[in-house]
Formats: C-alpha cells, structure tokens, sequence
C-alpha cells in the first residue's frame, strides 16, 4: 500500500497529500498544526516573565535544563482563553533552530487532514493579521484553523525568518 501511495504522490501532487496535524483549541475555535513540528506536549510550567517584550510572550520555561520562549496566542489573536486550568497545555515547536512554546486551552486529537479540505487565506479572508494564518480546513463539519506556525514563530521571534 506504501509503494502505491507513494507514486500516487510523485504522479498527483495536491489531490493525495495527506498531513498529520495536533488539533487543539484557543477559545471557542480549534486550531491545527502538522505534527512534524510539534517535539511534545506538555501541562504548564512554572513561567518566568521578561521585562520589555511583546504583550504575547508570556516569558520563558525551564524544560530539562533548556530554556524556552512561551507565546501565549490568546494575547496574539487577541481571543478569551476559555476551559479549566488543567485542560491548558503548553505545545513546544521548533522550526529550523528556534524552539518554542504555545499556551493553548486544550489539545483535542492528532488527525490527518487532504490538503484538498484546506482553503487557503486569500479564498477565506484578508488582513493584515491573516497573513499569519495559512488556512482554514473543513474536516467532518468542523472548521479547523490553520497558523502559519513558522511564521509565527521564526518570523517574530528572530530575524533570520523575513
């Protein structure tokens, strides 16, 4: 089945690409990102705050002996965290050689999604702001939002990504 796919994939680019994604909701919205830029998912940490950076870095995080930026999101989009205390996770990324975290409410599931259930952000909305969103998919009646993570991530918090 493998090799099948696999020329599918060289005879038939968007049509058969399937990606794996961690579903997860900031508000009243849910929200995906692929999984291979996921390292894991973790419950809150102690958070250590730093003076005179943007409003939606809520600091830093010792984890194992690494220190990581933490994005709060809700700040970012500007939305209302909503659900309890212990449903909120920390989902730590990387892009490249920047690691960092994002504070979100709750992580539902892991997921494959066709990319042609994805509309991208031209077909769906236009904002200065939607510039950091890569998508919306439609995955059994749901609407999933697609951010640009590395965008979001190597675009903001260093140099190197513009």
């Amino acid at each position: 089945m493998k090799k099948m796919e696999s020329r599918q994939e060289g005879a038939v680019t968007q049509d058969s690409t399937e990606t794996q994604v961690v579903v997860f909701r900031l508000g009243k919205e849910e929200y995906a990102m692929d999984i291979l830029h996921v390292q894991e998912i973790i419950r809150l940490l102690n958070i250590t705050r730093i003076p005179r950076v943007e409003k939606y870095i809520e600091g830093v995080i010792n984890l194992r002996g690494n220190i990581v930026p933490l994005l709060n999101l809700h700040t970012k989009f500007s939305l209302q965290t909503s659900g309890s205390e212990e449903e909120r996770r920390i989902i730590v990324c990387q892009f490249d050689e920047v690691k960092a975290g994002i504070i979100v409410d709750e992580v539902l599931e892991v997921i494959r999604l066709n990319s042609r259930d994805i509309e991208t952000v031209d077909n769906v909305y236009t904002s200065v702001n939607a510039e950091q969103i890569r998508g919306v998919a439609k995955v059994s009646g749901r609407l999933l939002i697609l951010p640009d993570m590395k965008k979001i991530l190597v675009g903001e918090t260093s140099e190197q990504g513009e």
